[in-house]
């Protein structure tokens, strides 16, 4: 026989060798070479005990399930007078896995992946699960559309029978979208379709989006938006067939294909409710329905009807109503007509409300805030407010309400009500930036839950060129149990307009304390009071305007206030950060009472207005108003006039410098201001989901009046118009303002500034 066929069958003459064994009785079992794996495990895998016989068959059978195990590298049977001895060499744990050259990716996250294929520290090493660690890693990356990743695995030995495992990633370029194609698409055109989808190819914003770079998921995402948009405007029969994803050989670039299958367009003939009418009547029902008969048939739309009609059910306590919407289609007409099955189930109440989560929050400060009471009726509308409420108490990172059915009953359920505290308490130390203060330093020690009963106590103290600010707040909101709210102010201000190019001359100094009150009527709106005792020093200069001298020396350097306040706010935003739709009203009256020396009263009003006019893109419209006067034979106190300019008011004028300016033209201010703006909102591109960011284009319009002056600029009073572009970044620091505003109709005098900025919360 050939010398290398005989080589050839050496190794397994000597694996058969391994378990040919003559039959006997086994007298007892003794394993060896076991380190870490414990002996009874041997033992359960084995197909024999002692005191039965062992043959060919049974010593063949225990060496596999003894590999099948995944423990041992080798595995041998010897007999010694009777005994079965099992000799095994284990493989080694795994003492450490390490991932080398990774950027994409949080390296904890991709252990945390391998973990699920079996490859962690502490388990037995496997070649397949190295296998499939390094598959798994090359598919993160593929997913991301990094085709040319290369993942390479070193196992090292250690002492003590242990082993490290390095994987070693060279990440490579993510290949580029070169070209998008659609097939089977006759009533949109291709680039309309290209449009809605995240993904797209190469651009001048691709660096920051990275939408030119494949992604799986993003695909799926982009193909549910084509789907949606083709079943809101009628495709009813649409279908996306297949995509192919082809990648060149250099695995940089990739041609993306969508095959679809338009269909025709579907109007709707009739829509049909059934059930449910004794709940709430259908005339009722009807007025909720946003698709119609004769309309074109839209899924967004038929949606929406469902979702309205199963909370209008649910206000009534029907909180497990069924509604489902089913087609009639007629394909040769290309009509269809839904019957909207309604079947509203059990009427239920509420047993329990349960709340979790709050370690420091007391109970009671979350339940105040519920709308919907135990043991009474269940109410969609009622469970949303509440939600809303607890929200907005801003004590918690995260607020979930789930509804859970009593076991064993039909007409009840739980509340669970889940929180996560988050810290509610700070000291800040800090600085921030304005184009019409200049720098900001501010201190602060605020704690908005005291020993988490709701209550607010700060302390501030802000300083800038023009400004210094020292004040104190303590504030309970639920002063009764009605939610009147109660609280307390003592501050300190000091004013000095000779800092400062815009302002006419002169510096104060007040103090003062007082008390507020507010009164909740609904819970969208609130009436406001309050009483507070100034006391205000005037100090002029060289270059005051006359009618701040006229002012001291009737009225004298120093004044004494009482200020009576009241107001009233309806806040109805979806959201006081990210607001998309809602408004705000505010019509707020500060009154000088005849008691102290300064009498006079400012009245204003305020109506800021949010419509979503498309997805993402948000208008909003605002209107200010205000006026006020001395009454009792004094004057409005000119240091309590009306200014206008700059952010918040009307941006590429330098702020407070509109209107009456003196004899040399810095501004007076006066005793009626109004201010209008229209503003676009809408995301950065790329950063659509990210709420902190939010791009603007802007008109703003706003005039101060007041009395007439001598001075060399005749038309200084008069309405002021610009135009421009903003942007909104809530960061870590406080929030970010910029603005580029162009004056539209600029006079001699006026005083301009572009580029406008506030960084930090100002005061």
């Amino acid at each position: 026989m050939n010398l290398k066929k005989i080589a050839a069958l050496l190794p397994l003459l000597y694996v058969s060798s391994s378990y040919a064994i003559e039959p006997f009785i086994v007298k007892d079992i003794r394993v060896e070479g076991i380190q870490r794996t414990e002996a009874g495990t041997v033992f359960s895998y084995l197909p024999v005990k002692v005191g039965e016989k062992l043959d060919d068959k049974k010593s063949a059978a225990a060496i596999r399930a003894l590999f099948a195990t995944g423990f041992f590298k080798d595995v041998r049977l010897e007999v010694e007078q009777g005994v079965l001895v099992v000799l095994v060499r284990e493989r080694p744990a795994i003492a450490s896995v390490s991932i080398n050259g990774v950027k994409d990716f949080p390296k904890d996250q991709l252990i945390s992946n391998l973990k699920n294929v079996g490859l962690s520290e502490g388990r037995i090493l496997d070649k397949s699960a190295l296998d499939k660690s390094e598959q798994e890693l090359k598919r993160q990356y593929v997913a991301r559309g990094k085709y040319g990743v290369t993942v390479r695995t070193t196992v090292t030995e250690l002492e003590r029978n242990r082993a490290a495992v390095s994987f070693n990633v060279i990440e490579g370029e993510a290949a580029k979208i070169k070209q998008i194609n659609f097939v089977g698409n006759h009533d949109f055109p291709e680039d309309e379709l290209q449009g809605m989808m995240k993904l797209n190819t190469t651009n001048w914003l691709s660096w920051i989006s990275k939408n030119d770079q494949y992604s799986k998921p993003k695909l799926s995402a982009d193909l549910e938006t084509l789907r949606s948009y083709y079943l809101d405007n009628g495709y009813l029969e649409f279908a996306i067939n297949s995509t192919q994803v082809s990648i060149t050989p250099d695995k940089k670039d990739i041609y993306l294909t969508v095959n679809v299958t338009e269909g025709a367009k579907f109007t709707v003939s009739d829509i049909k409710l059934a059930g449910g009418e004794k709940v709430v009547p259908h005339e009722v029902l009807r007025e909720l329905l946003s698709i119609k008969a004769g309309d074109v048939f839209s899924r967004k739309q038929l949606t929406e009807s469902t979702r309205k009609i199963g909370e209008r059910l649910g206000d009534e306590g029907y909180a497990f109503a069924n509604i489902n919407a089913v087609p009639e289609v007629d394909k040769e007409k290309h009509e269809v007509k839904f019957t909207v099955a309604i079947d509203p189930g059990q009427r239920v109440y509420v047993r329990r409300i349960n709340i979790e989560g709050n370690t420091k929050t007391r109970d009671e400060v979350i339940r105040r805030e519920f709308r919907q009471m135990e043991s009474g009726w269940f109410a969609a509308a009622k469970v949303k407010k509440s939600k809303q409420k607890v929200d907005r108490l801003d004590y918690f990172s995260a607020v979930n309400i789930e509804t859970l059915q009593v076991p064993g009953t039909s007409d009840q359920l739980d509340m669970k009500v889940s929180v996560t505290e988050k810290s509610t308490g700070s000291f800040s130390v800090g600085a921030g930036l304005s184009s019409g203060e200049g720098l900001v330093l501010s201190g602060a020690i605020t704690q908005s839950n005291i020993f988490g009963s709701g209550n607010f106590l700060s302390t501030q103290i802000n300083t800038s060129r023009v400004n210094t600010v020292t004040s104190v707040s303590y504030t309970n909101p639920y002063y009764t149990d009605e939610g009147v709210s109660r609280g307390f102010d003592v501050y300190q201000r000091k004013t000095n307009t000779t800092a400062t190019t815009v302002l006419s001359q002169y510096s104060s100094a007040t103090v003062g304390a007082g008390v507020r009150f507010g009164v909740p009527w609904n819970d969208d709106n609130t009436i406001q009071y309050g009483l507070t005792a100034e006391q205000t020093a005037i100090g002029l200069t060289a270059t005051s305007p006359q009618r701040y001298i006229d002012y001291v020396n009737k009225f004298g350097s120093k004044n004494t206030t009482l200020i009576s306040t009241v107001g009233w706010t309806h806040d109805g935003r979806d959201s006081a950060i990210y607001t998309t739709e809602g408004s705000v009203r505010r019509v707020f009256a500060e009154v000088g009472l005849p008691v102290a020396s300064m009498q006079y009263y400012k009245l204003t009003a305020q109506n800021q207005w949010f419509y979503p006019v498309a997805k993402d893109i948000t208008l909003m419209l605002n209107g200010e108003v205000g006026v006020g006067h001395g009454y009792g034979g004094k004057a409005l106190p000119f240091f309590k006039n009306f200014y206008a300019g700059g952010i918040g008011s009307v941006r590429g004028y330098e702020p407070n410098s509109l209107g009456p300016v003196d004899a040399n033209n810095l501004a007076l201010g006066g005793t009626k201001r109004v201010v209008a703006n229209a503003e676009l909102l809408f995301p950065i591109p790329g950063f659509a989901k990210d709420n902190s960011l939010r791009l603007s284009t802007f008109v703003d319009a706003g005039a101060v009046y007041g009395p007439t002056v001598t001075t060399i600029y005749p038309g200084s009073m008069g309405i002021r118009y610009s135009g421009g572009a903003a942007l909104t970044w809530i960061s870590p620091v406080g929030p970010l303002k910029i603005s580029v505003g162009v004056p539209l109709n600029k006079q001699p005098g006026d005083k301009l500034q572009k580029f406008q900025f506030t960084l930090g919360s100002l005061f």
